[in-house]
């Protein structure tokens, strides 16, 4: 079975997440890639929960504000009544003591809070980082289909929403059970049990104003999700929009030279143009959905400030309860509507937050499909493995495929031995890929590559990757800067012609914009030179070089190289002098065949290229 015809679990959201980020409150690992650290120790699990706790115990602190602030109004109410200017001067000294615990709970609140998220997020965020920057994945997993896009707005935005407002709604869901069982109490307390006469009966109903509360809340609770359920729709459209926008950007932002040379500027324009008007649409939609919420929203919140005092109002004018009861009451009755109403109140947030779990898990999901079909679920893979007694370089029935199964390149068998020139000639695709089998990043195919035992292995691909670094870290890598000293900078860079940067070796810069393609070029070969290397691959890496220095790069590997393996990628005709085999992959049909042919043989060095 092939990548493409599995289809990722949909069913159970909430186990999903769990199964996801759960891991971060109970002490699981980050990952289970190479860069994972391993189950986290049962201190920073303690930790977790030590500030849950807290956070629960301040969520109880906020409750007791409103509780206090209810029985303050019934006190101060009654003292305006009384005319009472003693009891007034009193109430006033306790708002200020409600003032300063209702601030020192808030801050406190906050910041528990704030860390909870900020540790769940850098948690899950090391967690997809390493799923993701692992073996290749970063690079595997945009050949499957899918909903898994932008896995870079998935990480750095949508994961900080789902941990982010996963707490948010859950503390405020909280609050509003806390803030419901208390104020049921004071309601049906404050309700008293009057009677109701219906057909010549009379009838006793205690706690009335709960039963009309709960009534009233059922009913708008219905109505606003009803109305909201195409809000749900229209965010997660609008953030899927918003992401294809921001890649969009960020090509043009990665690609800003090449644009620039060619003057593309005003394509770019159009097709971002493009994108926005995608969001555009996403935003309308979110309004339009929004504004049928909003209808029933303004209407709803009004009343509920009103409808409270006209219910218990009735009690005051006939003298039974005061002033202060009455709107304690009122008070007593909007809380409890309001804890009911949270439905109605997070419905925007909780659209948002699972759209954002959403595209998380489609990109962990992705990872994981990938896994399944590499560890061995699919119909064929390539082996890459290492030969403990052997020093050559081999492919046995190796056979290379696209994702989906359809083959690409027959199998064949081959042997590379230890300190032989090969050149690679003809389809430019298979030759790619075959060097992806033996990096191991592209897995689909067959039969099986053999390296050397304790053998360095080095890639050079067309363009080298610079990172946003110093120029040193850019030699080094991927190893650390501090394995390049000055000495062995200086000498790389000039032994390729690129001795006027040595002043700029510890400079800061976008190195991929910043030097000139063949710059970037003789860069790459003197990272290979710090790096020393056993077997070199050379993916078209001089075809940006003029010849004169092309052939000094290919003297310079000679020279500097005389024992490594050199396997080159590249159809310029300066290059067969430095090899001894030639190999040429032959595109017939909708396969590649690899045979051996002569160096120096013109007619087929034609054909290849």
């Amino acid at each position: 079975m092939s990548i493409a015809s599995r289809t990722p679990d949909r069913s159970g959201f909430t186990r999903r997440f769990l199964h996801l980020a759960g891991g971060f409150w109970s002490g699981g690992s980050q990952s289970n890639g190479p860069q994972s650290d391993g189950p986290q120790s049962d201190g920073r699990n303690w930790t977790v929960w030590l500030l849950a706790g807290a956070l629960g115990l301040l969520t109880v602190g906020q409750v007791v504000v409103p509780i206090l602030l209810n029985l303050w109004s019934q006190h101060l109410f009654d003292a305006l009544e009384q005319r009472s200017m003693d009891r007034f001067l009193l109430m006033i000294a306790a708002a200020g003591g409600i003032i300063l615990f209702n601030i020192a709970n808030t801050i406190l609140h906050l910041r528990v809070k704030r860390r909870l998220q900020l540790g769940w997020r850098t948690w899950l965020t090391h967690k997809l980082l390493g799923d993701w920057l692992t073996r290749g994945r970063q690079h595997q997993v945009t050949y499957l289909p899918g909903d898994h896009d932008n896995p870079d707005g998935r990480i750095a935005e949508d994961i900080r929403i789902a941990t982010e407002a996963a707490i948010d709604l859950v503390l405020s869901l909280s609050y509003c059970a806390l803030l419901l069982i208390s104020f049921t109490n004071i309601l049906w307390r404050l309700s008293g049990a009057p009677e109701v006469t219906l057909a010549g009966s009379t009838f006793h109903v205690p706690g009335y104003l709960l039963y009309i509360a709960l009534v009233y809340a059922a009913v708008g609770t219905s109505i606003a999700l009803l109305m909201g359920k195409p809000l749900v729709k229209a965010v997660n459209r609008r953030q899927g929009h918003e992401a294809s926008f921001r890649f969009g950007l960020a090509r043009v932002r990665e690609n800003a030279q090449d644009v620039a040379l060619l003057h593309g500027e005003s394509g770019e324009r159009d097709r971002l143009r493009l994108l926005f008007g995608g969001v555009q649409r996403g935003w309308n939609g979110q309004t339009h959905a929004l504004s049928n919420m909003m209808v029933f929203s303004a209407a709803y919140s009004v009343l509920s400030a009103v409808f409270p005092i006209l219910v218990a109002s009735p009690s005051y004018i006939a003298g039974a309860i005061s002033l202060g009861v009455l709107m304690q009451t009122a008070q007593a009755f909007q809380q409890t509507v309001g804890a009911l109403s949270w439905p109605i109140d997070n419905l925007a947030r909780a659209a948002e937050w699972k759209a954002s779990v959403e595209r998380v898990l489609g990109l962990h999901e992705a990872l994981q499909r990938l896994d399944r079909e590499i560890g061995g679920e699919g119909t064929e893979r390539i082996t890459v493995e290492r030969s403990e007694g052997g020093h050559s370089l081999s492919f046995r029935g190796l056979s290379i495929a696209e994702p989906d199964g359809r083959r690409v390149v027959e199998p064949f068998d081959l042997e590379i031995r230890p300190g032989e020139r090969v050149l690679i000639v003809g389809d430019p695709a298979a030759a790619v890929r075959l060097f992806r089998a033996v990096a191991r990043v592209w897995p689909w195919g067959g039969g099986s590559v053999v390296l050397p035992a304790l053998s360095r292995v080095f890639f050079m691909a067309e363009r080298p990757y610079l990172p946003h670094d110093t120029l040193r870290a850019a030699l080094s890598y991927p190893l650390g800067v501090e394995t390049v000293g000055d000495a062995a900078a200086t000498a790389a860079l000039e032994r390729v012609g690129l001795g006027h940067l040595r002043p700029r070796l510890d400079e800061l810069d976008s190195w991929d914009e910043v030097l000139a393609v063949p710059e970037q070029q003789l860069l790459g070969f003197a990272r290979l030179l710090v790096h020393r290397p056993d077997w070199i691959f050379l993916e078209d890496s001089t075809d940006s070089l003029d010849p004169r220095t092309e052939e000094a790069m290919l003297r310079l590997i000679d020279a500097e190289f005389p024992d490594a393996t050199l396997i080159t990628i590249g159809s310029h005709p300066g290059l067969e002098a430095h090899h001894r085999r030639k190999l040429l992959l032959d595109r017939t049909d909708d396969t590649v065949r690899v045979r051996e042919v002569p160096c120096g043989d013109r007619r087929i060095a034609a054909v290849a290229e």
